[in-house]
């Protein structure tokens, strides 16, 4: 199976590369156009391999994935490649509304061209899959979660570029017939993970004995999800979905932000018992909360289960146990990004935030 992969030199999209090529056997091309978050070196496991190649290029370029497409003959596409970090949204939304929006425009028009000149039994087996996120739903209240049939109401320019988003894959199948499939899922964590988010940026401040920074009271509650069963259940999603419909992909591992970075202090000092950080809790600073911050996200993943059987394997604590062994034993990987590229500094603050 020829499956071309966009955004796989990133946290999630590097996981399906190597998940597709070492577990599944699939034959992969991987289009990235390499922007800050991206690294290469998550591909090392699979970089050799005889089904795996590397493309540089941009989804919003139309003449480059025309070509990737007419190369390639993929017989399905997992489309992750995306500006991901809500912080780094509010800093400058411009670049998610060009990559978000205009990139999965793009992307879906080469497809449509191209799925349109298979013959018949090809064209009856292609899929176009879109990867997005729990965050178009918006904010929970203290009960329920989200599910397939939630209303769309984003509150920041990541959220909505990525609902945009869902929204054209959505208009590509109703009015073209494009093959789509479409899953939102609750936040990813595992290993690989660019340190600007919260796992990896608490267990790296905490490894450096710096102050380990919580959002307001450390109450926003999110539902984590690791990044293997995430690639699993795309990998079933893509070879068994039906066309046309939208997924919900949930951890059942719903934590507030301050159980998490707790959690890590724990467990570093644990498996760290000469560092002289411990108790790593002390590092835990409570910082001003993040513009138009969530409260809750949680997601109903029964649609999932019952349609194709799916569990994740990893319940948070043996995820998080693996995700902080994981930064222990890899100070490769992440070394240079730290002192090259990103050390850990604070994104997000909007500038109505910043003058009050």
């Amino acid at each position: 199976m020829n499956i071309l992969v966009t955004g796989g030199a990133g946290f999630i999209g590097s996981a399906v590369c190597r998940l597709l090529v070492g577990e599944f056997g699939a034959t992969v091309l991987n289009i990235d156009n390499l922007t800050y978050a991206a690294n290469p070196a998550s591909l090392r496991p699979v970089e050799n391999s005889p089904n795996y190649a590397f493309r540089r290029a941009d989804i919003c370029d139309p003449a480059a994935m025309a070509e990737a497409f007419r190369e390639f003959a993929p017989d399905a596409v997992s489309h992750l490649a995306a500006e991901s970090h809500v912080d780094r949204s509010i800093d400058g939304p411009g670049a998610f509304i060009r990559t978000n929006i205009e990139g999965t425009y793009v992307l879906l028009d080469a497809a449509l061209d191209y799925w349109c000149s298979l013959p018949p039994e090809r064209a009856d087996r292609f899929r176009f899959h879109h990867v997005s996120t729990d965050e178009v739903f918006g904010s929970l209240g203290p009960e329920g979660r989200f599910g397939e049939e939630s209303r769309y109401l984003p509150n920041s320019p990541y959220a909505a570029s990525k609902a945009a988003a869902d929204h054209l894959v959505r208009a590509w199948h109703e009015t073209f017939g494009l093959p789509t499939l479409m899953t939102n899922c609750s936040n990813n964590y595992g290993p690989y993970h660019f340190p600007e988010k919260l796992i990896p940026l608490a267990i790296l401040k905490a490894l450096h004995g710096e102050p380990i920074p919580v959002y307001g009271k450390g109450d926003n509650v999110r539902d984590w999800l690791y990044v293997d069963d995430h690639v699993r259940a795309l990998y079933e999603l893509m070879t068994r979905g039906r066309p046309g419909e939208s997924y919900n992909i949930g951890g059942d591992g719903e934590r507030t932000n301050l159980e998490v970075v707790t959690g890590i202090c724990t467990l570093l000092d644990e498996l760290l018992p000469a560092s002289p950080h411990r108790p790593h809790s002390r590092l835990i600073t409570f910082v001003a909360d993040r513009p138009g911050h969530d409260r809750r996200y949680a997601m109903d993943a029964g649609k999932l289960r019952r349609e194709l059987g799916w569990v994740p394997r990893e319940t948070f604590e043996t995820g998080l146990r693996k995700t902080v062994a994981w930064y222990l034993e890899n100070r490769w990987w992440w070394e240079p990004i730290w002192s090259n590229s990103y050390g850990g500094q604070r994104l997000g603050i909007a500038p109505a935030a910043a003058a009050g």
